[in-house]
């Protein structure tokens, strides 16, 4: 898995937020940020890891194109636009952050143009987000399954999102998951609260402790210093069988990311 397990998210984060945010977490020793065109934060992510005395090479950037640059013309300049704000020559993986709305632009006419940026250098790995069954066919048909990096979906204990995650499995396309923690929900659950406990841990650990022993890779998010250094130490926690199957009980298919307009037709 090229993919880091674990990674730093930016969403709504901008500004000196997003500054402090990205040097606090690189500081402590994340080495995977996440961010996006929509996200409207790239320079300032950009600025962060210039300024945090990090080896761009031991930094795993990914961003994703916008709904508005997925044709063809589109996806290279508006890649090369983001890597000018990231202050990089590349980033290592770039992402269709939703599908093009109403289809204006095929799933085929977009992965062709990234898989085009890939072999320019432009990018080290190409993927998808917020992709349905059908919409990643249409990926793989495109071109190829070795060449789709992830498919990055809301995934959380509330939204296990399994005909998604074991058909990308089934046809070698790694997942990662956001919105890990539904928004804080799942941190006032008992049953994650109980595990937590017993592993003397937080319940913010225990989730994503989850979706990594399930082989998906998460990047929650944090403006705060404290929260940052817990949430990376879910790499050190091992949850049990019993853990496992009781978070597994928790899906009720709870849906919190599902914007009109943008949003595919979903399996489940």
């Amino acid at each position: 898995m090229s993919v880091p397990a674990f990674g730093l998210g930016t969403f709504r984060l901008k500004n000196d937020v997003v500054i402090a945010s990205v040097k606090n977490a690189l500081e402590l020793g994340y080495r995977a940020i996440d961010t996006a065109q929509i996200y409207e934060n790239e320079a300032e992510v950009g600025q962060a890891i210039k300024e945090s005395g990090v080896a761009r090479e031991d930094i795993y950037i990914t961003t994703k194109i916008w709904t508005d640059n997925m044709s063809r013309e589109k996806v290279i300049s508006s890649l090369k636009e983001s890597l000018s704000q990231l202050s990089t020559d590349y980033v290592d993986l770039t992402l269709i952050h939703w599908p093009s709305p109403n289809n204006a632009v095929s799933v085929a006419e977009t992965m062709n143009a990234l898989l085009e940026a890939k072999k320019m250098g432009l990018t080290r790995e190409i993927g998808v987000s917020n992709f349905t069954i059908d919409l990643m066919q249409q990926a793989i048909d495109a071109v190829g399954a070795e060449h789709i990096a992830t498919n990055q979906i809301e995934l959380s204990p509330y939204l296990q999102n399994r005909d998604v995650t074991d058909w990308a499995k089934a046809h070698g396309i790694h997942i990662t998951s956001y919105m890990t923690l539904a928004y804080g929900k799942v941190l006032q659950d008992e049953v994650i609260g109980r595990i937590a406990k017993k592993h003397q841990a937080t319940p913010a650990q225990v989730s994503l402790s989850w979706a990594m022993a399930l082989g998906y890779s998460v990047i929650p998010s944090s403006t705060k210093r404290d929260n940052l250094k817990n949430n990376l130490k879910a790499t050190e926690l091992k949850l049990d069988a019993e853990d496992m199957a009781a978070i597994a009980a928790l899906e009720r298919n709870e849906r919190i990311v599902n914007p009109e307009g943008l949003a595919p037709q979903w399996d489940n």
